[in-house]
């Protein structure tokens, strides 16, 4: 083959290095991860509030919109994970190399998104529960998790792993939970009920449900805004692809820095590197459509069928924390005060996870877009630049807390509407990335292209929706 001249553009950033696609593991087991990560990080307010609260106002009659959400984001992740495979960099340094800004303008609306620490506090919430503290404590409580969460993510000598053992456990309780939940509080009509809604009873429920709930609940199914980005960092960390030969995120503090270009490589397509790419490109498939597609459904389903089978048409329900202390009640009525405690015990411990999660998603995406972009030159690593974002976000997100600020209207308005408009500008950077940036071979094509297509339509209805309602919630009217 002649000479391979790189396709990935070089204007912004240094042009990558040519190097041969590793080879797939013979053991792909060792590889799982990723997707669970995902899926486990997602698997927060959505699974254990929105679709439930759907479910007891409306019953299984939506539960379609769920499928269409994860298939949507499966296939967003995919053409994410593209990019990390065929080059080591993530998707938004790729984005950084078409407009040097592009990185910064998600990383700004990811650290907006998650200034506020709705996901520890809820969890905290879920604390007062179980000890009858009240609500007073819960910011005391919420507080020390933060501390933890950031201990945790700067003192782990490889960061990945401990997040991947940590969403891994969670998973494991929800699993319980929800085997426990099959086994004595699920009914034979919820189940009926499961079956209809994904078939005769299928329906758009408005009203009763608000519109723009309903197309919310189907965008965030599974992950959302900036989280779906990060599967970049987390494939690269893993070692899929070219991000195998690209370093790992470690601790500053107990891990072995290494030396590395802040950008990526790429391969030339020979008749060997292709043959590889296959066997990395199915894998990856795989690995994505077993874990987060997969453990997100289920988990939806299930979650919302043990809603279905105890608090529907109860009146009063609210889409908010309460629901959960509601639910907790109920199931100590009608199963036994053992499993009420179950449930707000595991939904504390898998909101905590989402919580550490969050952290570490949101730092991954600034760190390495800042020292790659903005840094390339300078002796600070990207690990000390992770580090000072995951304690930047801990002392935000305590003096918040500290204020007494209870979920100040403006920032759940700025995350609500960013990552509306995150998920419909990558979208379109997507396709122009994976289009103009990779060898022909490797390009998006077929009913991929046309999966993204429908991710654009989607998500900028979605947003235009979004604006408007909660502009209208700012400022009246």
């Amino acid at each position: 083959m002649a000479e391979f001249t790189p396709t990935v553009p070089a204007r912004v950033l240094p042009p990558v290095e040519i190097r041969d696609l590793p080879e797939p593991p013979r053991s792909t087991w060792r590889f799982i991860g990723p997707g669970l990560v995902g899926a486990g990080v997602g698997l927060a307010s959505g699974e254990f509030i929105l679709w439930p609260y759907i479910a007891s106002q409306v019953g299984l009659v939506f539960i379609w919109g769920a499928a269409i959400g994860i298939i949507t984001q499966w296939f967003l992740n995919m053409e994410i994970e593209r990019y990390t495979l065929a080059t080591g960099e993530t998707a938004l340094t790729g984005f950084s190399r078409m407009w040097k800004h592009w990185g910064l303008v998600f990383v700004l609306m990811t650290l907006c998104s998650n200034l506020w620490p709705g996901w520890v506090t809820t969890s905290a919430t879920m604390v007062t529960y179980l000890t009858g503290t009240g609500q007073g404590s819960v910011r005391w409580i919420a507080i020390g998790m933060l501390i933890v969460i950031a201990l945790g993510l700067t003192l782990a000598p490889v960061i990945y792993t401990a997040l991947e053992r940590v969403i891994f456990l969670k998973i494991a309780l929800v699993g319980t939970l929800i085997v426990v939940a099959i086994a004595i509080a699920i009914t034979a009509e919820s189940w009926i009920g499961l079956g209809r809604g994904l078939t005769v009873d299928a329906t758009f429920p408005v009203p009763p449900l608000d519109f723009a709930v309903l197309m919310g609940a189907i965008a965030y199914a599974g992950a959302g805004g900036g989280q779906n980005l990060c599967q970049s960092n987390w494939i690269r960390d893993k070692g899929f692809g070219m991000g195998l030969y690209v370093p790992r995120l470690v601790s500053p503090v107990t891990g072995q820095e290494e030396a590395a270009s802040s950008t990526g490589y790429q391969f030339p397509p020979t008749e060997a590197n292709l043959a590889r790419w296959k066997r990395w490109w199915r894998f990856a498939n795989i690995e994505q459509a077993s874990t987060f597609a997969v453990v997100a459904f289920v988990t939806i389903v299930l979650m919302s069928m043990l809603a279905y089978s105890t608090v529907f048409g109860r009146p009063g329900l609210e889409n908010s924390i309460a629901f959960l202390e509601v639910e907790g009640r109920v199931l100590m009525d009608v199963v036994g005060t053992w499993f009420g405690v179950l449930f707000w015990v595991i939904g504390a411990l898998a909101l905590f996870a989402s919580a550490m999660g969050i952290v570490d998603y949101t730092s991954r995406l600034a760190s390495d877009t800042i020292k790659t972009v903005y840094l390339r030159d300078k002796p600070i690593t990207v690990n000390r630049v992770y580090f000072l974002i995951v304690w930047g976000l801990a002392l935000v997100g305590t003096v918040i807390l500290l204020l007494g600020f209870d979920q100040p209207l403006i920032l759940l308005v700025f995350s609500a509407c960013f990552a509306a408009v995150m998920m419909f500008v990558y979208s379109i950077l997507l396709i122009v990335l994976n289009r103009r940036a990779l060898p022909e071979a490797l390009k998006v094509r077929s009913y991929r292209l046309g999966a993204l297509i429908w991710s654009v339509g989607f998500f900028g209805t979605l947003t235009i929706l979004v604006v408007i309602q909660q502009a209208q919630q700012l400022f009246g009217g």
